[in-house]
């Protein structure tokens, strides 16, 4: 399993400030010997999330690091003119010596569509056309005219993760050998108010290993928020700051902080908690990556960053992680 670090890029500072402090926990993330980093991309909305151009950002994150890969999480491939993309992620990748990973989905905020002048009705046949245009490109095949992507970008092909929260999305990147990305949490039916975030997820994985041609190895991430810190009190301390007032499909007071922290699908405490529930979710024996983020506590700079150390030291090696630095001796 490769562990990973996520961030939204939430923290309550200016853009220029939210940036450097991202920069900087993946930098520790790295020194901590985290596998990957993944950065969310979201349009207009400072409080859903704060990056609109996630590659721009990864090329400076590239400059600062020289190990951790480095992936979208996700890019909104229907917003996107997909040659484009192509070409910013090839000189990305090149820039990074091969340590770009891409994630793309179709996008979950309708109200970002109309400034692009697309409809979010149309979203699963934009996000289909770019992504079959993305991976003509970075094949090398024929743009038109006899125009082929510069610089090329062959290995691309094997680096795309979509993100879904379907059974149907899950067969469609089995079917294409593509990785699978998984929510930290994701919307319930509206008849299963309370479903458990394994019962909705389970299904999607096997539709996902059920579709994987023969002789393609299987990639699938989830995503998990995990705030780790040195008391449960701590913990639980922004956990009900940050857990108060988030939408949810049933009706829960602010004051119900561990039914919150269920509904959120949000994993917390000292780092024995952390593990312990963890270990309940059955999704994770089944995944090759698991990326953790501190989205939707959103704890302090500080608490970020010994959040980042817990994990690392205590909670992942629990879990059957070892470091790459060690793998690599092995």
């Amino acid at each position: 399993m490769r562990l990973g670090f996520f961030t939204r890029i939430l923290d309550e500072v200016p853009p220029g400030e939210r940036y450097r402090l991202a920069a900087e926990q993946i930098r520790h993330a790295e020194a901590l010997g985290f596998d990957t980093a993944w950065v969310a991309q979201h349009h207009f909305d400072a409080a859903e999330g704060g990056l609109p151009s996630p590659l721009v950002f990864l090329a400076h994150v590239a400059a600062e690091t020289r190990r951790i890969r480095l992936g979208t999480g996700i890019i909104t491939l229907p917003l996107e003119d997909p040659l484009r993309t192509a070409e910013d992620t090839a000189v990305l990748d090149l820039l990074s010596g091969g340590r770009l990973e891409v994630g793309v989905g179709s996008g979950g905020t309708p109200a970002s569509f109309a400034p692009f002048g697309r409809d979010s009705a149309d979203r699963a046949a934009l996000y289909a056309e770019h992504l079959a245009v993305l991976v003509r490109a970075w094949s090398g095949e024929d743009l038109g005219g006899g125009n082929r992507l510069h610089p090329p970008a062959p290995r691309l092909t094997g680096a795309v993760w979509e993100a879904t929260f379907s059974v149907a999305g899950g067969a469609r990147a089995g079917r294409a050998g593509n990785g699978l990305m998984l929510s930290r949490t994701q919307p319930r039916p509206a008849d299963r108010p309370e479903a458990t975030l394994a019962e909705l997820q389970r299904p999607i994985v096997d539709a996902y290993l059920e579709n994987l041609p023969p002789d393609a190895t299987p990639r699938i991430m989830a995503s998990r928020t995990a705030f780790v810190a040195d008391s449960r009190t701590e913990a639980l301390r922004h956990a009900e700051r940050g857990l108060s007032g988030g939408r949810l499909p049933f009706e829960l007071p602010d004051s119900d902080l561990d039914r919150r922290i269920t509904a959120f699908d949000v994993h917390v405490g000292t780092p024995q908690d952390v593990i312990e529930t963890l270990r309940a979710d059955p999704v994770l024996d089944r995944v090759t990556d698991l990326a953790l983020q501190v989205h939707s506590v959103d704890p302090p700079h500080p608490l970020i960053l010994r959040s980042i150390e817990l994990l690392a030291t205590e909670v992942a090696p629990a879990l059957g992680w070892v470091p790459s630095a060690e793998r690599s001796l092995a």
